[in-house]
């Protein structure tokens, strides 16, 4: 009985969901991005302007930015940012999109650090 009510719960939610409109949103690219890196065990933090095609460090890690993009229109809109964290010639730690407004959708899963995306910088 319990397992037909869960599923009857789960089944009403999916069908609600599938009548919900996704619109895509019009991105520009950006320059670069303003990243905020943070060291969990000392506190500090720090919020480091970097280049698409640049890097930053953060204890032995490279934080290498690939890409922002930004909403079309509005600069100071919500950013996205595809970068790349791991050791200088090592296996990735992190590899994916990062964005501005949900840091913890896709983060950087490391015990000492994080680094999320602030915002794209367009110039």
């Amino acid at each position: 009985m319990m397992r037909a009510a869960r599923a009857a719960v789960l089944s009403a939610g999916l069908m609600a969901c599938a009548g919900t409109a996704v619109v895509a949103q019009d991105v520009s690219p950006g320059q670069g991005a303003v990243l905020r890196l943070l060291d969990k065990i000392t506190g500090q933090s720090q919020d480091v302007a970097v280049p698409v095609g640049g890097a930053t460090e953060i204890g032995p890690y490279r934080v290498a930015l690939h890409a922002c993009r930004y909403p079309t229109g509005n600069p100071a809109g919500d950013a996205f940012a595809y970068v790349v964290i791991g050791p200088e010639g090592g296996d990735a730690l992190f590899q994916g999109w990062m964005i501005g407004s949900s840091p913890a959708l896709n983060a950087l899963d490391h015990p000492r650090y994080d680094v999320w995306v602030i915002r794209c910088k367009t110039s």
